[in-house]
């Protein structure tokens, strides 16, 4: 069975993506900054309280991977900060956090994990439609969806960089899935996706798609936001 982290498992989709690959007989290590007790009682999940944004923190990955796995198939890249604020009223260190979280720490944790990755191996990170271009914007949401598209275009460049290796890198951009998250940025808003269904998307994707994609961005979105 596969070897799958898994990051921002605390809450939402994350959550439930932890759940189901483990309860699927799926190895999973689960980063975040809290640990769920739910998770961390499966027999089958591995959880480690880390802030991917701080580099300190990923020792801990790649010893436990070192020691105790040696190998990794699959990371979803789904952490992610939000900030919800008017432009001009940003802080450099407001701005600079959101990019930490949402591209400094999916390159750090690359860096750390692609060792341990051969051929057959998938790298999934989950963007947002905000972050494609041309898609809808909604003002306030500057720093968030400047950071989802910068993620993009990273994740292209890798999937250049790694497929002599045959390492797939793939983009899912989301539209509105019914998470504490969306609440966060749309207060009241009732989107058509639940977290478990967007889950279940997800894990399939990440099994699956790299036989079909590399260097690719999806749109998974029914509705808009």
């Amino acid at each position: 069975m596969k070897n799958i982290i898994i990051t921002g498992t605390s809450r939402g989709i994350g959550y439930q993506m932890a759940l189901q690959f483990a309860n699927a007989g799926y190895q999973v290590l689960a980063l975040s900054r809290k640990v769920p007790e739910t998770l961390k009682q499966h027999k089958n999940i591995t959880c480690i309280s880390a802030d991917i944004s701080v580099t300190d923190n990923l020792q801990q990955v790649t010893q436990f991977i070192t020691t105790t796995w040696k190998q990794v198939d699959i990371i979803i890249h789904n952490a992610g900060a939000l900030l919800l604020k008017p432009f001009a009223e940003i802080t450099t260190s407001e701005f600079e956090y959101i990019y930490k979280v949402n591209v400094f720490g999916v390159a750090a944790l690359n860096q750390a994990v692609l060792p341990y990755m051969l051929k057959g191996s998938h790298v999934v990170t989950i963007s947002s439609m905000g972050g494609i271009q041309g898609s809808m914007k909604f003002a306030g949401l500057s720093a968030y969806s400047s950071s989802k598209g910068a993620v993009i275009t990273l994740s292209e460049l890798l999937a250049e960089e790694y497929k002599e290796q045959g390492i797939a890198f793939n983009v899912l951009a989301l539209g509105a899935v019914n998470t504490e998250m969306l609440q966060e940025a749309f207060p009241g808003y009732e989107a058509p996706l639940s977290a478990k269904e967007m889950s279940d998307y997800i894990c399939d994707f990440a099994l699956t798609g790299n036989k079909f994609y590399n260097g690719k961005v999806l749109q998974v979105s029914s509705s808009t936001p």
